[in-house]
C-alpha cells in the first residue's frame, strides 16, 4: 500500500469509510514516506505521541458504524507554533523546548474532531520572522524540488512535508505570506482565510496578541489539491469562544461560475521574473478557456497597502524586540532589525494616521472588487531564492523584501488568498494567488480549483526527482 501517500486527503477518508483501506495502513505508509525522504529534506521534526492508536481507534470507529467526520482516519501535521495538546509549542527555538501546550489549538481540535490523525510537527523559522525555513532548534528544512533552494517561510516544513508526500494535509499560519510563501516555493495549495473566519489562540504564552496579530495574523489549511483545501477549511472555520473576532460558520459550498477576473502577472514596485509572470499568463490563459472574462488589470494603491502591513506589523515588532534578544538567531533577528530600520520610529500621531490610510486602501480594493471580483496574481516576483539569501548580505536581504512584495497587501487589508501551482520553470515550482474581498474565501477557492482543473496538481515529488504519478 506504498501508493497511499500519493492520494488526496478527500479520497484517503472516502477509502477508509468504505472499508478498502484501514487507518492504520494509511498512516504506516505516511510514516514509511516520512522514514525514506525526511532525511533529505528534514521538514518533519518532531513526532506526536498517540497516531498509531488513535488510528486503531478511527478503525474500530469505522467496523462499528459510527458516524464518520468528514476527514476520519487521515493523518495530519501541524506546525511547530500551532498547539498541539502534551507537545511542546517551540516556535523553533530551542529556549521553547519545555513550553508544554496543556490544550490543542483550536484549528487541531477541530480537525481531530473531524477525524484527522495529528502525527507529526513540521519545521519553521525562529518565531516565523523569515521567508525562509531555518530554525535555530531543528535547522533548515530543504525544497524537495532542488535542494539548493528554499522551500519558503515560514510554514516551510509544511510546504516541503507535503510536497514531498509525508503528509497529505497541514496546519500553517500567514501575517507575511507564510500559508502562501511555501505553497508557491513547494508547488502545493494553501488557502490564507479572511480574518474573523478561522479562530487563532495559543496557551503557551501569557501574553495576548498583539494588535498586528490581531488584526492581520491567520491560521489555514495546506495540502496538494484545491479541494483538500477546501475539505480543511469547511471544518476549521466556525466561532470558538477562545477567539473573540471569529464569526458564525458561512459554508464553502457555493459554486460561482465564470466570473470577471483581474490578471496581474507583475506587480508594481519592482521586477518580475519572465518565468513567474508566465505562470500567472498560463492561469489567465486557463480561466479564459473556461468561460471566464480574464482582464489584466491592476487594484488601487497597490504601494500603499503594502507600506500600512510594514507599518502596522514593524510598530509592534519595535516593541517586542526586546523579548526576541538571545531568544532568537542572530540570522533572525539581523533580518527583523533590517525590517525595522526601513521605517520611521513609530508614534502614537503616526499609529492614527495608519490606520486612517488602512481603511481608505480597503475601500479602494473593495470597490475594485466590485469590477473584477478575483485578482490573479503571483505570491512572489521571482522564484524561490538560493538557502539564506535573505541574511548574505544588505542586498540579498532587499531582494527578497522586493520579490515578496505582493504578499503582504493580502494580510494588511484582510484579504483571503488561495494559492495553487502553475507548473514548473527550470524544475522548480511557479504558481499564483487568487484574491478576493474580505469573506469570499468560497469565490477564492472557486477560481483556484478551476485554474487547477486545467493545468493539473505538480507533486507529490520525490526530493529531487520525478513527480509521483
Amino acid at each position: 500500500m506504498d501508493e497511499l501517500w500519493t492520494k488526496r486527503a478527500v479520497d484517503l477518508a472516502a477509502m477508509i469509510a468504505a472499508k478498502e483501506v484501514s487507518a492504520v495502513e494509511v498512516l504506516h505508509a505516511h510514516l514509511a514516506r516520512t522514514e525514506a525522504v525526511n532525511g533529505d529534506l528534514n521538514a518533519i521534526v518532531r513526532p506526536i505521541a498517540g497516531a498509531v492508536a488513535a488510528a486503531e481507534a478511527a478503525d474500530r470507529a469505522v467496523a462499528n458504524g459510527h458516524v464518520l467526520g468528514p476527514l476520519h482516519g487521515v493523518p495530519l501535521t501541524v506546525k511547530e507554533n500551532i498547539d498541539v495538546e502534551a507537545h511542546p509549542t517551540t516556535q523553533g527555538v530551542p529556549l521553547l523546548e519545555g513550553a508544554i501546550a496543556p490544550i490543542d489549538a483550536p484549528v487541531v481540535a477541530r480537525m481531530r474532531r473531524a477525524g484527522a490523525i495529528p502525527f507529526a510537527r513540521t519545521n519553521m523559522p525562529d518565531f516565523g520572522m523569515r521567508l525562509h525555513t531555518r530554525s535555530s532548534l531543528y535547522g533548515l528544512t530543504k525544497n524537495p524540488f532542488n535542494p539548493d533552494v528554499t522551500a519558503g517561510g515560514s510554514s516551510g516544513g509544511e510546504g516541503s512535508a507535503i510536497a514531498a508526500g509525508m503528509s497529505p494535509m497541514g496546519l500553517g499560519n500567514d501575517i507575511g505570506g507564510s500559508l502562501r510563501n511555501p505553497a508557491f516555493c513547494c508547488g502545493i495549495a494553501s488557502l490564507k482565510p479572511t480574518p474573523g473566519r478561522i479562530a487563532v489562540a495559543g496557551s503557551t504564552s501569557a501574553i495576548a496578541p498583539n494588535l498586528s496579530a490581531q488584526i492581520m495574523s491567520v491560521t489555514g489549511p495546506m495540502s496538494r489539491t484545491v479541494a483538500d483545501v477546501r475539505a480543511m477549511a469547511d471544518v476549521l472555520m466556525g466561532p470558538d469562544p477562545r477567539d473573540p473576532r471569529v464569526g458564525p460558520l458561512v459554508p464553502l459550498g457555493r459554486n460561482f461560475g465564470p466570473l470577471r477576473v483581474a490578471l496581474l502577472p507583475e506587480p508594481p514596485g519592482g521586477s518580475t521574473s519572465p518565468a513567474v509572470a508566465d505562470g500567472v499568463r498560463r492561469a489567465g490563459e486557463a480561466l479564459s478557456s473556461l468561460g471566464y472574462d480574464v482582464v489584466e488589470a491592476c487594484p488601487p494603491m497597490v504601494e500603499d497597502a503594502h507600506a500600512i502591513w510594514a507599518g502596522l506589523l514593524l510598530a509592534d515588532l519595535t516593541v517586542a524586540i526586546k523579548e526576541f534578544r538571545g531568544v532568537m538567531s542572530d540570522e533572525a533577528m539581523w533580518v527583523l532589525q533590517r525590517a525595522i530600520d526601513r521605517l520611521p520610529a513609530a508614534t502614537l500621531d503616526s499609529a492614527y494616521e495608519l490606520h486612517q490610510r488602512r481603511y481608505v486602501v480597503q475601500r479602494a480594493w473593495a470597490e475594485f472588487f466590485q469590477e473584477f471580483p478575483v485578482l490573479v496574481a503571483p505570491v512572489w516576483t521571482e522564484q524561490a531564492f538560493i538557502h539564506d539569501l535573505d541574511v548574505a548580505s544588505a542586498a540579498g536581504e532587499a531582494q527578497v523584501s522586493e520579490l515578496s512584495r505582493f504578499v503582504a497587501p493580502m494580510n494588511g487589508l484582510g484579504l483571503p488568498a488561495a494559492c495553487v501551482p502553475t507548473g514548473l520553470a527550470g524544475g522548480v515550482p511557479v504558481g499564483v494567488q487568487v484574491v478576493g474581498n474580505a469573506w469570499c474565501d468560497d469565490l477564492c477557492l472557486d477560481v483556484a480549483a478551476a485554474i487547477e482543473s486545467v493545468l493539473g496538481s505538480i507533486t507529490p515529488v520525490t526530493p529531487w526527482g520525478e513527480a509521483v504519478s
